[in-house]
């Protein structure tokens, strides 16, 4: 029987790496790869025009249309995108604005309520910090380009508004002074060209997020991967040699990272920064599967529904493919 043909977008990642090259094969399929930039472009094309047989798709907008039951994919607990997001938060360089607690009567800009990132921060800002979210101006549009809409469709709990921009960009806005602080996941502009009239507002950003993680287990998820609903329902076999491909693939990231013979990656101590890593996770520091990362999971869906992104108070078990709820050990 020949192989079948399985379209998969993705960004190039250096852990789907080997499943782009072929170096890690999938039992039965055979493998289109499409690399891209820009995630954003992958999660408009396969919600609105499902264009791709295997995709990353954002967290936030996956669990929007789960939630209401317009999902025509199903995740695997494959996740190629996690970032912590203490450090997400943007203000100018001489701002009043000192710590989390003074965003409250502050206006803060976004580029999506949806968006994964935004998710998470909001989340430890009310959870963690204590900020009341309602007593925050909340304004929406694209980072380097306004415009830029809401994908999908919150339920927006009462005392919360969102006013989107449609002439100006996050970071056009922050520079101004006619928003106070930009919360998102690309930094603003001027901020990625070394501009230092923009900083970050939490200090020491990483050990705070070190420090989040310890605290909490929460190692936020960003992406996950997807399968078209019609072809699990022609193919079901696939889910788990699609899993333990990804997972294969994933492992040889980490050897590599972490070999240090000579320089996999071009920053200076790469090696040693991967097996700190490694050590503060003890030792498996991007695990997939559900259970190990329950905990993450179920803190991001209580954040999302209690934002109005999710529309039904979600279980982590509705969210993956059956087979991989129970995947069986040697």
């Amino acid at each position: 029987m020949p192989n079948i043909k399985l379209s998969l977008a993705a960004c190039d990642y250096d852990h789907l790496r080997d499943l782009f090259t072929g170096r890690v094969k999938v039992e039965g399929v055979d493998i289109i790869p499409m690399v891209f930039d820009e995630p954003h472009h992958i999660f408009h094309r396969a919600s609105n025009f499902t264009d791709f047989d295997i995709h990353e798709m954002s967290f936030g907008r996956y669990i929007s249309l789960v939630s209401q039951k317009k999902n025509e994919m199903t995740a695997l607990p494959v996740f190629p995108s996690r970032v912590a997001r203490q450090s997400a938060f943007y203000v100018r360089s001489g701002s009043r604005i000192k710590n989390t607690l003074d965003l409250e009567g502050k206006r803060v800009g976004i580029p999506e309520w949806t968006q994964t990132a935004t998710i998470y921060a909001r989340g430890w800002l009310a959870e963690t910090e204590g900020v009341d979210l309602r007593k925050i101006k909340w304004f929406q549009t694209g980072v380097d380009q306004p415009g830029r809409s809401e994908p999908s469709n919150p339920v927006l709990p009462p005392g919360i508004n969102v006013t989107p921009v449609p002439d100006k960009s996050l970071s056009e806005l922050i520079l101004s002074g006619d928003i106070d602080c930009a919360l998102t996941a690309l930094p603003p502009k001027p901020f990625r060209e070394g501009d230092r009239r923009v900083k970050r507002l939490v200090r020491n950003a990483r050990r705070v997020e070190e420090n989040y993680y310890r605290e909490t287990g929460i190692f936020p998820i960003m992406h996950l991967i997807c399968v078209k609903n019609e072809v699990l329902e022609k193919y079901p076999w696939v889910v788990m040699n699609l899993f333990e491909a990804f997972e294969d693939a994933k492992n040889n990231a980490i050897d590599r990272a972490l070999k240090g013979s000579h320089s996999i990656y071009p920053f200076p101590w790469a090696a040693d920064s991967a097996e700190l890593v490694r050590d503060m996770f003890e030792g498996d520091m991007w695990p997939y599967g559900l259970e190990p990362n329950r905990r993450t999971i179920e803190a991001f869906l209580r954040f999302g529904f209690e934002q109005g992104v999710a529309h039904l108070n979600l279980k982590p078990e509705v969210l993956f493919a059956p087979q991989t709820l129970n995947i069986a050990k040697t």
